[in-house]
């Protein structure tokens, strides 16, 4: 079977100008056969020097060359344009047929010979592509590197793929050796399964061999919180569903939407696999805030509050960055407020722009998160017209935001700390904090608009 990549402008160079035997290997074969070009290629390459090889790939390409292992001969190019790189070593095992009988899915170890466009196959992998099915050749594979275990989750994820009885085993056999992998290459794996359309079915896999508890301990306290007259889903299966929910809305977006979730700000990964970790972290803050009333009413009080602590704790012994921080913990602490703003007793243009101003650039995923969060609670007390009330104001407050965004200009700093300082005769203090954060949300309700009013609210609120 040959397989079509002559349509890929930087193969079909490769092809052309190089003699030297090269396989393109793993992942990008997988794209290939999804109808996809990928950006990441690994070759191998047979019966040469591979670091003189990746030099001379390197210099065709005008690229920038990267030594990643030396020793086992892994060299990466990175194209001109940043976005398309190669990736260039041997064959693990001397030969083409154990390189790929070393790794982890049989649907990762095709290879396809760069001149012919042959597809090799030697793990049945093409058959279980087709099938839809995540197997792994060998048990060994896993105990060579138990992050294999998180990928296969990943690509269910993704592909919306079977793993087969025999995988998941060797999963739930080996899984405390999860705990042996660095924890930022568990946690860009988990990252990357939920930019999975189909993360939350490869959750709920996950925690039939009890790994979720394993990597999120606060799992089991999730558990501990049953449904009750606004929740029709205990907490663990809301929050999941809050994820299947999140999807479900990115899919029916717009273009204009879509496009701001594919965007990749908070690191290797798009906004919208963040905005599903928010979603599975929502309401972390629950179990610890969960109180039944005198009435048999479930509260939870400042469970927002208390949550986006919690969770960002978590996030920073996770090793997660100070940008990706405040994005969850932020879509958590807020994650009530976009209904809030819409059932005030009256709704206007200032009340929104106050939301708009407050959430900026995150107000669609904040909202976005509200809707989510309203579509996985439908508990006995909650009407169908509720929900659907709910919904339409959400999408009121969406469409004056993307009406509005483009016009809209930083806010300005009418005064600086040592301006207030000055006015008031204070020295750096708490107090003088609380009178800045307090300016700032006046600007941000329009209630301060230049420096007069400015001056005047500060002396004002100094005496309150």
């Amino acid at each position: 079977m040959k397989i079509e990549i002559k349509n890929d402008e930087i193969l079909n160079k490769i092809a052309s100008a190089f003699s030297e035997e090269i396989y393109l290997v793993g992942g990008a074969v997988r794209d290939f056969l999804n109808n996809e070009i990928p950006t990441d290629r690994d070759l191998v390459v047979l019966n040469t020097d591979v670091r003189e090889f990746a030099k001379k790939l390197c210099e065709f390409f005008d690229g920038t060359f990267i030594e990643l292992d030396e020793e086992n001969e892994i060299y990466r190019v990175v194209l001109q344009d940043k976005k398309n790189y190669l990736d260039i070593t041997k064959p693990v095992g001397g030969t083409l047929e154990n390189d790929l009988k070393s790794r982890d899915l049989t649907i990762n170890s095709l290879a396809v010979n760069l001149k012919t466009s042959e597809l090799i196959d030697v793990t049945g992998g093409l058959d279980d592509f087709k099938k839809g099915i995540l197997r792994v050749f060998k048990e060994k594979s896993i105990t060579d590197d138990p992050l294999r275990i998180l990928r296969f989750y990943r690509f269910m994820a993704i592909y919306g793929f079977e793993i087969e009885p025999l995988t998941v085993q060797y999963a739930k056999k080996y899984k405390d050796l999860l705990n042996l992998p660095a924890t930022e290459r568990k946690m860009y794996e988990l990252m990357r399964l939920f930019e999975g359309k189909y993360s939350d079915v490869a959750l709920l896999k996950m925690d039939e061999i009890r790994i979720l508890e394993q990597l999120f301990p606060f799992v089991a306290e999730y558990k501990k919180v049953p449904p009750n007259t606004h929740h029709h889903l205990d907490l663990f299966h809301h929050c999941i569903e809050t994820v299947k929910q999140i999807q479900i809305i990115y899919e029916n977006s717009s273009e204009e939407v879509k496009n701001h979730f594919g965007e990749k700000d908070f690191g290797q990964t798009n906004r919208l696999s963040h905005l599903k970790f928010a979603g599975f972290l929502h309401d972390i803050g629950k179990f610890s805030t969960w109180t039944i009333d005198d009435d048999g009413r479930h509260r939870f009080i400042k469970h927002d509050d208390v949550g986006s602590k919690f969770a960002g704790e978590f996030l920073k012994r996770n090793k997660f960055s100070k940008k990706q921080i405040g994005y969850l913990t932020k879509m958590i602490k807020y994650h009530i407020y976009p209904s809030s703003v819409m059932s005030a007793p009256e709704i206007n243009d200032k009340v929104m722009m106050r939301f708009v101003r407050k959430m900026e650039n995150d107000a669609v995923d904040i909202i976005t998160l509200a809707k989510a969060d309203r579509l996985s609670a439908r508990g006995e007390v909650i009407s169908d017209s509720m929900v659907e009330n709910n919904i339409s104001s959400l999408d009121k407050l969406q469409n004056f935001y993307l009406e509005k965004k483009d016009t809209l200009k930083p806010l300005e700093k009418l005064l600086s700390g040592d301006e207030i300082m000055k006015i008031l005769n204070i020295k750096p203090s708490s107090q003088l904090g609380e009178i800045v954060s307090a300016l700032h949300e006046a600007q941000i309700s329009g209630d301060v608009t230049n420096k007069e009013e400015a001056v005047a609210f500060i002396k004002s609120f100094s005496k309150a």
